[in-house]
């Protein structure tokens, strides 16, 4: 679950200026968790739609009881660079961050996490989910 908010969490700037959509269906690295990401309020959030058996047991120890429906992402907008930022939260250790994600091409995101006010980071490419 560390890799659900790490992969959620802030994400290093870039140069387009129009950030692509990132509404639909996505997975991290691990193919372990797919979000749902749908427009919410003026903003972008995200939903867990589906999560492993490991995944869900890694987020109960974590004191998040029920994984699938959970919100991760939240107030997600476009930042004027080409990608979007938001909120995140990490389900394993009940952390809330800042996120930033960056779309690469129609059906690939970077996404930065970092904890700790910035000092522990770490970026992923998740993909799009049919």
């Amino acid at each position: 679950m560390r890799q659900i908010f790490i992969g959620l969490a802030l994400i290093g700037c870039g140069s387009a200026a129009v950030a692509a959509p990132i509404e639909g269906r996505w997975t991290n690295p691990k193919r372990n968790v797919i979000i749902q990401v749908a427009p919410c309020g003026g903003a972008y959030c995200g939903k867990v739609a589906w999560a492993s058996d490991k995944a869900k047991a890694t987020a109960r120890k974590g004191g998040t009881p029920t994984l699938v429906g959970a919100q991760l992402m939240s107030g997600f907008r476009p930042d004027g660079n080409g990608a979007y930022r938001g909120r995140a939260y990490d389900p394993k250790r009940g952390l809330h961050g800042t996120a930033t994600i960056r779309p690469v091409g129609e059906n690939s995101m970077e996404v930065r996490g970092c904890a700790f006010m910035g000092i522990l980071c770490k970026t992923q490419r998740w993909t799009r989910v049919s």
